[in-house]
């Protein structure tokens, strides 16, 4: 199993942000998540570095048979033979300067042995015995990062054969995911996200691959990225009752964080992670009967030496800076963290086209949003003034509003249909604005609910158009390009070198963010008080319960938050706004519910 020395990794950046981050990162050692939703996409880009490297390619046509499970099989596989290539390369460099060898140490973090070996390689003689045995053991020692995988458990659309008939249920689109990342050659991690899906967890025990091999581990390891202790909790149980082990459960702020934003019942990332931290070991030892009593079943041997393994934790969404780190692993426990939007202005770690880059350099707060363009109806973080958003006002004010829908991986809506649609698309706005039209409402109302109608975004074809303009896939004029930043990006205000972003999660050197910048704690309170005005502002009676208890949770979080405000702050650690911010938002929280 492929481990990382570091203790970050890249998470999932949209469909085509992270979509080759493993061939410009895993060579350096530094883990990363590729998205499955676009395999068509991913088709491009392989033909794109089949050529680039010379490596032969027969493409896999868009409807032929299994065709979505072969194109991510065929794409992963590529991946893995670029970054095994270059991989080699950089271990067969000399130990000198300005070379990536060089660099692959460097990036190291500094507590790491391997680290403290490169530097006493460095002091001593050129050329010796030890010098030589000391370079080889130090070379042999060397690892690429992962090349993990994410699947958005639900875009699950139902998929059709030539003549229109619908497909069995192992064609939907999580379905052929696994089944692609499965037929890889990959030994990484399968990243599960947005809810939970019966049949795709069911379907993953016809692989053997997740369970536990004679190494002891699984060649394919699962991860699981959560937003509270419940959900992973539950869903841990809902995969051992297969044999299916999590090794990895990744904590998402609800809200601080990028893409398809999910808001827990008003629980805080701190209380949440004090919730991990104190019951942790539950997660393996609720689980571990069910697991072995499956390999019993199974008449597979589990291994002794797992017996003692737990889940790790890690945690990503809005981290700043390395004193919210050490707050994070050494306060909370957690075992590593994420880092995704911050990596969207280091061009050697992720593909964004250069009009995408600079708005994102120069975005501010306003710039930032969590907006409803998502045909998932799922809110999403977004970007003003990017190119999907100029395209779809352009369209609106054409008349023609909607997309085309060239790929259709959201479609969802059955309401005009038998065969569902996407509420992005054209087809759907042009019936749902009818049917707007002929309602007896006042017309405010009515201009109220067209808006909202014609809010929605091609997302799942938009998302991939920025790397293709990067690669030279696709001209910008003819390609509007969605990015999902997180709020955090307002505080990171130009180009950084992987570097720079590296050493900065690890504390060396200057900081890339201002002292003054909020905690990260501290944002995420005011993204949550925003939540709760947009619950108060569409409220009625029948979530009124809901409402009470997300206030109420949110009033025991900033209690808990105030706690953490009173201990020692690591170096960096802006602590100090957590009180300030916690007084301004409970004034908010009560102006919002007419309290004095």
């Amino acid at each position: 199993m492929t481990s990382s020395y570091h203790t970050f990794h890249i998470p999932v950046m949209a469909t085509g942000h992270s979509a080759d981050t493993p061939i410009r990162v895993a060579p350096l050692g530094i883990s990363s998540v590729i998205s499955l939703v676009d395999d068509l996409l991913l088709e491009e880009l392989r033909q794109h570095y089949t050529t680039l490297y010379e490596l032969p390619f027969a493409p896999i046509q868009r409807h032929e048979t299994d065709g979505r499970a072969r194109r991510i099989t065929a794409y992963l596989n590529t991946v893995d033979e670029i970054v095994a290539r270059r991989f080699a390369e950089i271990q067969a460099q000399p130990f000198v300067a300005d070379n990536e060898k060089t660099l692959y140490f460097e990036l190291l973090p500094d507590d790491s042995p391997l680290k403290a070996d490169y530097h006493r390689l460095l002091k001593m003689n050129t050329g010796s015995d030890a010098y030589n045995a000391l370079a080889q053991s130090l070379t042999e020692r060397m690892r690429p990062g992962s090349i993990d995988v994410n699947i958005m458990v639900k875009v699950d659309r139902i998929n059709y054969d030539a003549q229109g008939e619908p497909l069995d249920v192992e064609y939907r689109d999580a379905m052929a995911a696994l089944r692609g990342y499965a037929h890889s050659r990959l030994s990484s991690s399968l990243v599960l996200s947005a809810g939970i899906n019966q049949p795709l967890y069911n379907y993953m025990a016809e692989f053997r691959d997740f369970y536990r091999g004679p190494s002891g581990e699984p060649k394919k390891r699962i991860v699981v990225k959560v937003s509270d202790f419940r959900s992973a909790r539950i869903q841990g149980q809902y995969l051992a009752r297969k044999g299916l082990e999590v090794s990895e459960f990744r904590v998402e702020s609800g809200l601080n964080c990028g893409g398809h934003v999910f808001a827990t019942d008003g629980y805080l990332l701190a209380s949440l992670l004090h919730e991990f931290a104190e019951n942790r070991d539950q997660l393996a030892e609720a689980v571990r009967p069910k697991v072995i009593a499956y390999y019993e079943q199974q008449g597979w041997e589990y291994p002794a030496s797992a017996r003692q393994s737990r889940p790790l934790i890690t945690v990503q969404g809005g981290l700043g800076n390395h004193g919210e780190v050490r707050r994070l692993c050494e306060d909370f426990g957690m075992d590593g963290t994420g880092w995704a939007t911050p990596f969207l202005l280091v061009p050697e770690a992720t593909c964004v086209d250069e009009s995408t880059r600079q708005l994102l350099v120069q975005a501010g707060p306003d710039e930032l949003y969590v907006s409803d363009v998502s045909p998932l109806r799922i809110p999403f973080s977004n970007l003003r003034d990017s190119g999907s958003e100029r395209w779809k006002r352009a369209r609106i004010a054409s008349g023609t509003p909607g997309s085309p829908c060239p790929k259709g991986f959201g479609v969802t809506d059955t309401e005009f249909t038998e065969r569902a649609l996407c509420i992005a698309s054209s087809r759907y706005q042009r019936l749902k604005l009818a049917q707007i039209d002929g309602l007896d409402l006042p017309q405010a109302e009515k201009e109220r609910q067209r808006a909202e109608v014609m809010d929605r975004s091609c997302i799942c074809y938009h998302l991939g158009n920025g790397a293709r303009i990067a690669l030279g896939l696709a001209e910008e004029a003819d390609a509007p390009q969605a990015i999902c930043p997180g709020p955090n990006l307002a505080w990171f205000n130009r180009i950084y070198s992987l570097q720079e972003m590296v050493d900065h999660i690890y504390g060396r050197g200057p900081s890339l963010v201002p002292a003054h910048r909020p905690h990260m704690f501290a944002q995420e309170l005011e993204l949550y008080i925003d939540h709760y005005e947009k619950l108060v502002r569409n409220g009625n009676e029948a979530n009124a319960r809901y409402q009470a208890k997300f206030r109420q949770n949110l009033e025991e979080s900033m209690v808990f938050l105030l706690q953490v405000a009173e201990r020692e702050p690591y170096e960096g650690e802006n602590l100090a706004s957590i009180p300030t911010c916690v007084a301004a938002q409970k004034a908010r929280l009560q102006a919002l519910d007419g309290k004095p």
